[in-house]
């Protein structure tokens, strides 16, 4: 144990404000692996985060068969046909361009859930809010994407998928709930600034949050 708290100096905060600008969603990937020990260091990071209760109810899936990855891969396929039809003519040919998953390159891939009822935490802050824990599997989820930031890595986060889908192809307990599917690599190139807004598809507002007051 610290004898006491860390001093965080001006140096460390200007650095941690550059992880924050640097960490962006990848979307093309080196082939490089991923070292074990690296991604064992991001889970101990992830482990780090918030949790309701302290009922830490992420459960970290990583998936290398490649006969689980080929149903992820046809799920995505299936799931991004039908969105480029759902796409209005302007948008269309915009959307046809964007490279939406790291799936073909992408060392490591992992999936991430919640147990939606965990023992431990004693069921202490989700009575009223039981979603707080797929709350808390999400903070587990930036956690580890700062630390992989951090690392040199990239993390793409593919939400076009079918969860029923993705929950059958892994074989997973039927009580978690699914949050989320990630590739994990070194980026084919880097940039502080969103790879959605370069290619034109929306411009990030102004970095001021306007706050209500009541």
């Amino acid at each position: 144990m610290n004898a006491g708290p860390p001093d965080f100096d001006e140096k460390f905060r200007k650095k941690l404000g550059e992880l924050f600008r640097w960490r962006r969603d990848v979307r093309s990937f080196r082939s490089d692996p991923v070292p074990d020990a690296l991604f064992t260091g991001l889970l101990d990071y992830a482990a780090l985060a918030p949790s309701v209760g302290l009922s830490q109810p992420w459960r970290f899936i990583r998936v290398d068969d490649p006969a689980r990855r080929a149903k992820v891969r046809a799920s995505f396929e299936a799931c991004n046909a039908a969105a480029l039809a759902g796409q209005a003519d302007a948008r269309a040919q915009a959307y046809a361009r964007l490279k939406l998953a790291g799936l073909d390159d992408a060392p490591c891939q992992i999936a991430v859930c919640a147990e939606q009822n965990p023992a431990q935490g004693h069921g202490l802050g989700r009575q009223t809010m039981p979603e707080t824990t797929r709350y808390s599997a999400v903070m587990a989820i930036h956690t580890l994407w700062l630390a992989a930031r951090a690392q040199g890595l990239g993390v793409g986060w593919v939400s076009i998928l079918d969860p029923a889908d993705v929950m059958a192809a892994l074989d997973v307990d039927a009580n978690w709930d699914f949050i989320g599917y990630f590739c994990i690599g070194y980026p084919k190139t880097e940039s502080d600034a969103p790879e959605l807004e370069r290619l034109g598809w929306e411009r990030r507002r102004a970095q001021k949050i306007e706050v209500l007051r009541r």
